[in-house]
């Protein structure tokens, strides 16, 4: 296949790419028990030569969840033929690099609720109690 562009700057060759391929369930009838179209595609972070180490460094620290040994591996088995799922799990992994080398998002502002949201919360507390306190057994 062709390599794979996540960014400009960023073109993962296919000799870095490791493609699996399997037998795969799901729609197809009679034909999924003869072909193997479910597509693993593995792509080894830590040994890759294009990524340099701050970019290798981001990744692996926001990907950590789903690294296995320094190894990213993305599965595409929705497709019937393993053409469509190739270009699937080509798109999901660069997506996910993507994802990892976009920039953090502005930091969340703390806040409180306001005085009126408490005194909210407590009136609906209070009435809930007095709608509870109605259901229960009257005192002889």
């Amino acid at each position: 296949m062709a390599p794979i562009r996540v960014r400009d700057s960023i073109v993962i060759p296919d000799d870095e790419l490791v493609w699996r391929f399997s037998r795969s369930g799901g729609p197809g009838g009679q034909h999924v028990n003869t072909s193997e179209t479910r597509v693993e595609l593995s792509f080894d972070v830590t040994a890759s030569r294009v990524l340099d180490a701050a970019t290798r460094e981001r990744i692996t620290s926001r990907l950590r969840n789903r690294l296995v040994d320094g190894v990213l591996t993305v599965v595409a088995s929705e497709h019937r033929s393993q053409l469509r799922n190739r270009e699937a799990a080509m798109q999901r992994l660069a997506a996910l690099l993507e994802e990892a080398l976009r920039p953090p998002g502005p930091r969340r502002r703390p806040t409180k609720p306001s005085r009126a949201a408490r005194k909210r919360r407590v009136d609906e507390k209070k009435q809930r109690g007095r709608t509870k306190q109605l259901r229960r057994r009257p005192d002889e």
